[in-house]
């Protein structure tokens, strides 16, 4: 009878890793996912921020050309 429970306890350790290597797994996916559409939300804001950006940029170069020759 102890035998069987000690093959009992290594079946429900085994069942058990077997389940928290599952729920990791899933996690890990879950993080995969989300880091992936935070790049594509990334890559979208890049993209509409630029010409913008490029204004700026032009108009900073321009006041600074401006300071330089007074």
């Amino acid at each position: 009878m102890r035998y069987r429970s000690g093959v009992a306890w290594a079946m429900v350790s085994v069942v058990l890793g077997f389940v928290g290597l599952g729920a990791l797994s899933y996690a890990a996916f879950r993080v995969f996912l989300g880091a992936r559409g935070l790049g594509r939300e990334l890559e979208r804001t890049r993209r509409r921020l630029e010409p913008r950006q490029r204004e700026l940029r032009r108009r900073v170069d321009g006041l600074r050309s401006r300071a330089g020759n007074r």
